[in-house]
């Protein structure tokens, strides 16, 4: 049987990376059957254009994955493969919360001939074999004999051959841009970004989100040997093909447990298997001097704190107060000191909002290292805490506004200012933060260190830019370059002086980690050498 699995584009911008959910379901499908994959986000298709395709390639049966804010894509493309006579499975936190929905019994159109609940490591098997057999059920749950819900273990992690996948499509390098960048440096003609999990599951219980409700509150980790081996794979592919390549930690908080993250980072350290990374970390957790400095050797480059507020009455109230935004400062000032930097999100439009909090926070931005902040708003996903509360207090204005997705816009009242005004906020946060001044102002905050530093943080400003305003043509693009034309010139005559592209490679302190093993580490990942499973979390 012939099997795709498709994952829609996430309805605002074509900056993306892979969902591990794709890779993992084709490892789990048993043998003696062929899976393609098509992320949506790398392979632009309409309905007609995954209809044609499921003819053209004799597909037999397709998975669907989609967060919240991609189902209403997600429903359309199924509807047009379902029409060709190819049966459809859907599944992800969504559906697992609306199963009736995507199946057509809460009086609206049947969109899957199947649903997969929950965690499908052990389901998406027996979909497989039912699908096969033409016998496909309503309804896949993970349950034990008992019939209680069972959460699989992830000690006996299934071995993603990336050795062998096609990553064509998940190439960032754009192809107008592929052959200059080829001629400048060897490798640079692909840049791939790869996401890799370590554990599932958050014991936090954030209002806002899903996390929790899905995976649940108790951590489930892979064996440090399994994740170790998985980027040295990952690593020797990058080198083999001379391209660059990233890896993104999808767990929900990578450093949950502190001891275990220790104990991870160093056997990276040890079996040499460092690569760029990029992981979600809690601020508080980021105090620990000693996981600092291990981040940092074991090839950390980017953290993603979820700050959400500087408010700390708005944070007690989404049951995120273990924030200290008295602490902000210090953690990224730490993590700068290694040369780590932060994305740090902020949510607008929480219930102690109001107008002027984007300027209120940006002036706490501005006064620490550069990074790359993200703005949004509050938005209630199904089945949440937040969602239930709202729905109680009659605050909803769009109750499914999943139906009708539009992007940066409220589906509630806030109670201290109007829907208009945090569209306003937020707009405001994206403008000032990615104005041609601040990007300029990110690039000088980093003249003490070598050019490549600086172009990195420029570069990655200049991507973080089209999540809110799309650069999807040469024209947008050549506007963006123009209006940063002062920045780009003065980086581009910087190159060309002796020694520009080196100098110190961090400013770590002496820390836990000896000093000659993780300057070591360090040079050894600086040279270099997407949501998860069967169906994705929001």
């Amino acid at each position: 049987m012939k099997i795709l699995l498709y994952n829609p584009d996430n309805g605002v911008t074509r900056n993306f990376m892979p969902h591990l959910w794709m890779f993992l379901l084709q490892a789990l499908t048993p043998p003696g059957h062929e899976v393609v994959l098509v992320d949506g986000n790398a392979q632009s298709m309409d309905e007609a254009g995954i209809a044609q395709f499921v003819r053209d390639n004799n597909i037999e049966l397709v998975g669907i994955g989609a967060m919240t804010r991609m189902i209403a894509k997600a429903y359309r493309m199924a509807d047009a493969v379902r029409a060709t006579g190819v049966p459809v499975v859907m599944g992800g936190p969504h559906v697992t919360e609306m199963a009736d929905e995507a199946l057509g019994r809460d009086g609206g159109p049947r969109h899957a001939d199947a649903v997969a609940l929950g965690e499908a490591d052990a389901t998406w098997p027996r979909i497989v074999a039912d699908a096969a057999r033409g016998e496909l059920k309503d309804v896949y749950a993970p349950v034990d004999a008992f019939g209680q819900e069972s959460k699989p273990s992830l000690k006996e992690y299934p071995v993603i051959p990336w050795q062998s996948i096609d990553l064509k499509q998940f190439n960032l390098v754009p192809k107008a841009v592929k052959a200059t960048l080829q001629k400048i440096g060897e490798g640079w003609g692909t840049f791939r970004l790869i996401p890799v999990e370590s554990g599932r599951g958050c014991p936090y219980g954030c209002e806002f989100c899903t996390v929790t409700g899905f995976f649940g509150d108790t951590i489930r980790f892979r064996t440090n040997e399994s994740v170790v081996n998985e980027l040295l794979l990952l690593k020797a592919r990058a080198r083999s093909e001379k391209g660059q390549m990233a890896v993104f930690f999808i767990d929900d908080n990578f450093a949950i447990n502190i001891k275990r993250t220790k104990s991870l980072l160093r056997d990276i350290i040890a079996a040499g298997a460092q690569v760029h990374w990029v992981a979600q970390i809690s601020a508080n957790l980021l105090r620990d001097e000693e996981l600092v400095d291990l981040i940092a050797a074991s090839g950390g480059k980017w953290i993603f704190i979820g700050m959400e507020s500087i408010d700390p009455a708005n944070l007690k109230d989404v049951n995120k107060g273990f924030n200290k935004p008295g602490e902000y400062g210090a953690v990224l000032e730490r993590l700068a000191q290694r040369n780590v930097y932060a994305i740090t999100s902020f949510i607008f439009g929480m219930d102690n909002d109001t107008t002027g909090v984007a300027e209120r926070t940006l002036e706490q931005v501005r006064t620490w290292p550069p990074g790359l902040p993200i703005f949004g708003l509050l938005t209630p996903l199904p089945a949440t805490p937040l969602y239930k509360r709202l729905e109680k207090a009659g605050r909803l204005t769009r109750p499914k506004h999943w139906q009708e997705f539009i992007p940066f816009a409220m589906a509630h009242t806030p109670l201290k200012m109007s829907i208009e005004e945090a569209h306003a906020e937020v707009n405001q946060g994206w403008a000032q933060a990615y104005s041609p001044e601040a990007l300029a102002h990110a690039v000088e905050a980093l003249n003490d260190q070598p050019l490549g530093y600086r172009v990195n943080i420029f570069l990655a400003r200049l991507c973080f830019r089209g999540i809110y305003f799309p650069m999807m043509g040469k024209m947008a693009w050549l506007k963006v370059i123009a209006q940063n034309r002062r920045t780009i010139f003065k980086l581009v005559r910087e190159g060309f002086k002796a020694g520009a592209w080196r100098g110190a490679p961090a400013r770590i302190p002496a820390g836990a980690v000896p000093q000659a093993e993780a300057v070591g580490a360090i040079a050894q990942a600086a040279g270099g050498d997407g949501r998860t499973i069967a169906f994705p979390a929001d």
